[in-house]
């Protein structure tokens, strides 16, 4: 019982940053949201991990970056290892 729920608890905490960076994406669209705090917040806790991709994949042309698809990826590929260590 403690497995299965130590198992939801961090399938959620995977969930909550895969949110967290969608979030930090579509915001990053809006100008104006750069200077809200929770913007800042968000800013603040994903934006060290997109900048391990944006070293890969920089930007094309300095506007569009595909560096979060890659993010995306690796963030799934770590959540099943790390699922499939507490099974």
């Amino acid at each position: 019982m403690v497995r299965y729920y130590l198992f939801q608890t961090v399938h959620y905490l995977f969930l909550t940053y895969t949110a967290l960076l969608f979030v930090r994406i579509l915001s990053s669209w809006v100008p104006h949201w750069q200077y809200k705090q929770w913007f800042r917040f968000i800013a603040f806790y994903t934006d060290p991990y997109l900048n391990l991709f944006r070293r890969v994949i920089p930007p094309i042309g300095g506007v569009l970056d595909l560096s979060p698809i890659l993010a995306f990826f690796a963030l799934r590929v770590l959540e099943a290892i790390v699922l499939g260590f507490l099974r």
